[in-house]
């Protein structure tokens, strides 16, 4: 537990100064601007007092049971500081200095001594190289962190690593007058972990909603385990910083090519019921929202508004996030004709005009309430001067307080001039936006999780009909061969041992052999080089297709012998698959988290198309359900004009079954099926290549 950290009684600075621009004097200031509830005890060999507060030599000096101490010293003080706190008693220590394994192997030197120390004597560490931490609550008051903003309570909750990032988005929330609860920035991370913190406010009362903001993850696993735990039962917000960068180098398969660097921390968010954001912004504006509003139990939204724009605008956003707006109900729209005037608008969107009076508001919102067609209630708020806008701010608050159906509300005014609405408002915890997309967009997300936390989990599906030890010989053989790159025999074995279909097919030494195989297979058939290599057969005129004879055949690997120099070259024949639509199916491990699966538009235009989509293992079948629908031609797959829909059900089957193969496997470090001929009865692999 990290409640004496978060919750402290007693806090001293190792290292106060009377020097106004330094951090040994700003933490103190804080604690004392922030009103501090417990004890403060600067730490200063020369110095009586530290802004009015008594100051003591050395930690040994200070009174018992100090729960927090602020290191604000050079890097190797630290190691021996941490000593004298051990045998004082400290239970925890915010390490504010910097100079450790951030900067090389000296300091990483000097961060194992302290972590050495500060484990004999049971003290948990923050940082070093970090900000430290704020509680707002009325009753600890504590602001163990040398930054500014002073944040008035509320439940909003931030982590993260990054202190100049988390930074700005507590300066966002208070731009916006939003409280926040529990603040920390834990820099290096060398003790104290993102997820212990996570862990440590998804049972805390106070914290309705985690923001975090990540730039890597050191236990992928452990993460993932801990914020699915804690999003069951309250959101967590993300934002993962370099989404734009890709892989360091090329990698050989396809599946690696397209797989983004930051790809597996996305989906460790999906994985776990985050709500991801790619804008800090939107990121702020949305847990403005969740701090104050209700969860809404689907996705249809009502909207009310005194003026005709900014409720389309409003309506685009929702329809572009897969919000319904759905119609009124007779009932309702027969209540309302009565209620406001005869020029109003009574369909949804509803135009109350602007002219609109608090009456006409609460008649509207209290008819969405009412009507179960709607989950959702929005509104846009222009403030006129001819209407009392103050007490229509009242009836807004007043429905936000029932906490029946969430409300987010589109404020547009003069926040000077109309002050008092603005107040109305913030303080009866509306939360409010000035433009409606930030609005529209706020409400979304809330929409968005409970999408996540009321989806369907699936079943994860074992199958039985496989042969786990036939693909570990397989696997064997070749590491003790000392290859990376598997035979296309080995390749197809081992989809055969996972029941994974194959255009039938047979590995051929000459033409002869070859011209056999193709008769026994029947024609037409097709031709590929099997050699470790040829990688991208396609590429490097290795593949001969639809060869109609045996002359056919002979000439193809004529050819391929004249232009392949290889001394491993064989062929595999296959029965040619025509017709069919080209898909793509692969894998690619991840450390730590088993196996990314990727599936998507396959063939010789996947790299060009990147129609992909991603997933960690295992899978279940909602999941490879939803990673069918996931693409951008997954239209395709349920046909279009003419042209007939595949067995999407076959699919979600080879999906689910690549699953377990490399869970079975986790040797395998990449794998591609490219392509699979995706028909209406069915599916095949007609090239396929593993590397281990």
């Amino acid at each position: 537990m990290l409640e004496s950290l978060f919750r402290p009684k007693k806090v001293a600075v190792i290292g106060a100064s009377s020097k106004e621009l330094s951090i040994g004097n700003r933490v103190i200031k804080n604690l004392i601007d922030f009103g501090f509830k417990g004890d403060i005890y600067p730490i200063n060999p020369k110095a009586d007092e530290i802004r009015g507060i008594k100051a003591f030599k050395s930690i040994t000096d200070c009174p018992n049971n100090i729960d927090v101490v602020h290191m604000v010293i050079p890097a190797k003080f630290v190691p021996e500081a941490v000593e004298d706190c051990g045998r004082k008693g400290v239970k925890n220590i915010i390490i504010n200095s910097g100079g450790f394994s951030e900067t090389g192997p000296e300091g990483e030197a000097i961060e194992k001594d302290f972590l050495a120390r500060a484990a004999k004597y049971s003290i948990r560490i923050l940082g070093p190289n970090c900000q430290g931490i704020i509680n707002s609550d009325p009753r600890i008051r504590a602001y163990c962190n040398f930054t500014f903003t002073k944040p008035e309570p509320g439940f909003i909750s931030i982590v993260a690593l990054s202190g100049g990032v988390a930074e700005v988005i507590h300066q966002g929330f208070a731009a916006m007058g939003v409280g926040t609860r529990i603040y920390a920035s834990n820099g290096n991370a060398c003790d104290v972990t993102i997820p212990e913190i996570i862990r440590y406010l998804g049972q805390d009362d106070g914290t309705r909603v985690i923001v975090t903001y990540v730039e890597g993850l050191r236990d992928p696993a452990n993460f993932m385990q801990t914020v699915r735990e804690v999003a069951a039962r309250k959101p967590i917000l993300a934002m993962k910083a370099g989404r734009t960068a890709e892989g360091a180098k090329a990698a050989a398969s396809h599946t690696g090519g397209l797989a983004k660097e930051d790809l597996a921390t996305d989906l460790i968010f999906k994985k776990a019921g985050v709500v991801t954001f790619t804008d800090e912004g939107e990121l702020i504006q949305a847990a403005a929202a969740f701090a104050t509003q209700p969860i809404p139990r689907g996705n249809r939204v009502g909207i009310i508004t005194n003026t005709g724009g900014p409720a389309v605008i409003a309506t685009d956003v929702f329809v572009g996030a897969g919000c319904q707006l759905p119609p009124l109900s007779e009932k309702t729209v027969e209540k309302l004709k009565t209620t406001l005037y005869p020029e109003a608008s009574v369909r949804n969107p509803i135009d109350v005009l602007a002219t609109g009076t608090a009456a006409h508001y609460r008649a509207c919102m209290d008819a969405m309430l009412a009507d179960d067609a709607f989950d959702c209630i929005f509104v846009n708020f222009v403030t006129p001067f001819f209407v009392d806008n103050e007490s229509i701010a009242r009836e807004i608050v007043a429905v936000s307080q029932l906490q029946r159906k969430p409300l987010v509300c589109n404020l547009m005014t003069d926040r000077q001039q109309w002050s008092e609405v603005v107040t109305i408002l913030r303080d009866g915890g509306v939360p409010c936006f000035s433009l409606p997309g930030e609005a529209a967009r706020s409400m979304a997300a809330l929409v968005r999780y409970n999408t996540i936390r009321t989806r369907e989990p699936g079943e994860l599906k074992t199958f039985s009909d496989t042969d786990r030890q036939k693909g570990l010989s397989i696997l064997s053989e070749a590491k003790q061969a000392g290859r990376r790159n598997l035979s296309a025999e080995e390749v197809y074995e081992i989809l055969a041992a996972y029941g994974i279909p194959t255009a039938a097919w047979r590995v051929t030494a000459n033409a002869n052999e070859a011209v056999a195989a193709a008769e026994s297979i029947g024609f037409p058939v097709v031709v590929k080089a099997d050699s470790a290599a040829v990688v991208h057969k396609s590429d490097m005129g290795a593949v001969a297709v639809n060869l109609a004879d045996a002359d056919e055949v002979r000439a193809a690997i004529d050819q391929m012998q004249t232009t392949l120099a290889a001394d491993d070259l064989r062929f595999l024949v296959q029965k040619f698959m025509p017709g069919g639509l080209e898909v793509i199916l692969g894998a690619k491990a991840e450390e730590d988290l088993g196996h990314l699966i990727m599936f998507g538009l396959g063939g010789i235009h996947v790299e060009v198309l990147k129609d992909v989509v991603f997933n960690l293992t295992p899978l279940s079948t909602t999941e490879a359900k939803e990673m069918l629908a996931a693409i951008k031609g997954a239209p395709l797959l349920k046909g279009v004009r003419s042209r007939k829909g595949v067995n999407r059900g076959r699919l979600e089957e080879l999906i689910l079954r690549l699953s377990q193969l490399v869970k079975d496997l986790p040797a395998i470090k990449e794998m591609d099926l490219n392509p699979v001929m995706a028909f209406e009865d069915g599916a095949v692999v007609v090239d396929a290549r593993i590397s281990i």
